[in-house]
Formats: structure tokens, sequence, C-alpha cells
């Protein structure tokens, strides 16, 4: 379903061991850089109908998130501040081709993908969380389901500029280097790292 090709690992739980706050704080900052790239896709597409009907729904619950987030932080008393970005997000777009409808898909499915790691490290939080945090646990279980209707959608829309089987194909390479980004890492503790 999600089209990863890898699991996160205990790594990553080691880091969000170490630093909640800071994982936390980048997932606001994920939160906020979600709806700014469905904004910019719709911007780019602005003559795709369905495109920009989607992209619309995902900003609204994206920027939805970015304050839950920003809710959250505040009750739990972790002051929201900028962040410098880990490197996977810079280095899955690095992958996006430059001629049109490539970079259409490239972009489209980048951002399935990104959709679809969210969506694994959630679940991984909601279990890993459960009995030390139940709060925290209970609150990525509540964001699975989007994350993962993000995922399908943007493939969805993929579909709209290439045929289904080019889009499968560029799918399984763009998935293919979006685990061996993830297993290289980053030594900064992000939703991403």
């Amino acid at each position: 379903m999600l089209h990863l090709q890898s699991e996160s690992q205990s790594r990553w739980l080691e880091q969000v061991n170490q630093n909640l706050d800071q994982i936390l704080i980048d997932h606001a900052h994920c939160e906020h850089k979600a709806a700014a790239t469905a904004m910019s896709l719709m911007g780019a597409y602005i003559d795709c109908q369905e495109l920009t009907r989607e992209m619309t729904l995902i900003v609204q619950e994206e920027l939805e998130h970015f304050h839950l987030v920003l809710a959250l932080l505040h009750r739990r008393k972790i002051v929201f501040i900028k962040q410098r970005p880990g490197s996977y997000g810079k280095k899955l777009n690095e992958l996006v081709r430059k001629n049109e409808p490539e970079r259409a898909v490239d972009r489209l499915l980048v951002a399935s993908l990104i959709e679809a790691r969210s969506c694994e490290r959630f679940d991984l939080l909601r279990k890993h969380l459960k009995t030390t945090d139940p709060e925290l646990s209970e609150f990525y279980g509540s964001l699975f389901e989007s994350e993962a209707r993000h995922h399908t959608t943007y493939v969805k829309l993929a579909k709209l500029f290439q045929g289904d089987s080019e889009v499968r194909r560029r799918l399984e390479e763009l998935a293919s280097e979006e685990s061996r980004i993830l297993a290289v890492g980053c030594e900064l503790p992000r939703m991403h790292s």
C-alpha cells in the first residue's frame, strides 16, 4: 500500500528516545512543508482541475495538522523554533527530473513517498509510545490514516501526467532511492532522519 522498500531502523527510535522534543518540533515543520508542497504543486499545475481540487484539500489538512502539533508543543511547554532541516527531503527532491511531464510525475511521487514514510513513522511512534506516552501514541494514531490517504492521492495524480505502467515503474525507482537515502540517515533527530 505505501510503496516503501524498507522499514525504519531501530536507530531512528533511539533518536526519538533521546530527542523527542526535537522530533516533535520537526514534525510541525514537516506539516508546514507538506502544505507548502501542495500549494507549489497547485501553482505549477493550476490548469489541472483534479489536481488543484485535491491539493486544496491536502493544504487544508496539512495546515490543520500543523496547528495540532503546535498545540501539542504548547501543552508540553516545548518552544517551537526554527531548525536546521535534515537532508532527507532535499536528497529526494534532487531526483526530480527537469522536463515535463516527467517533472510533474516525479514531484508528485516524491511527495507520495514522503507521506508514506511519515505514515510508517507515525505508526511506529504510536506503537513505541503506547505505554510510556499514551497521549502522544493516540495523537500519532489519529494522523496515520490521512498520511496514507495523501500518499495514495499523490500516486493517483501522477497518473494524470503519464500512464499507469510508467508511473509504477518510476515509483519503484524512487522508492529504491528513498530507501537508500534513509539507510544513510541523518545525524539530526528529525521525523525523516
